[in-house]
């Protein structure tokens, strides 16, 4: 498995306003999606950064043992769930996939800690 860059990063948090206001704000990103304590933006090249407040969405898979989760592009999903499963890695839930063919996979890392592979066709 090839890991191309770090191409989303989940947040979780209790202060969703201040975050959500400090990567609009201060850092510049646009936002893409925007619903209640749930953010969406877009960096330049593509990568997205997700805001989750409390009231937000929240999805076990990512959020039960960590309050920020990465997703590390691949170019082929399928073949780089294959390697963490010989690896040894846990899987969590299926795999999704949107409409417009981006998908991700989340799995456990050594520590415990959650990450996400993920595959986007633009990329």
């Amino acid at each position: 498995m090839q890991i191309k860059n770090v191409s989303w990063v989940g947040v979780k948090t209790d202060q969703y306003e201040a975050m959500a206001g400090f990567f609009r704000d201060v850092l510049g990103l646009e936002a893409i999606v925007e619903r209640h304590d749930f953010v969406v933006f877009r960096m330049p090249n593509g990568d997205q950064v997700e805001i989750f407040g409390p009231d937000g969405p929240n999805p076990a898979e990512q959020f039960a043992h960590n309050e920020v989760v990465a997703g590390l592009l691949v170019d082929d999903i399928d073949a780089a769930i294959v390697e963490l499963r010989q690896g040894g890695s846990e899987l969590i839930g299926e795999r999704q996939t949107t409409d417009s063919g981006y998908s991700w996979q989340h799995f456990r890392a050594p520590d415990g800690k959650v990450f996400e592979l993920c595959h986007d066709p633009d990329r």
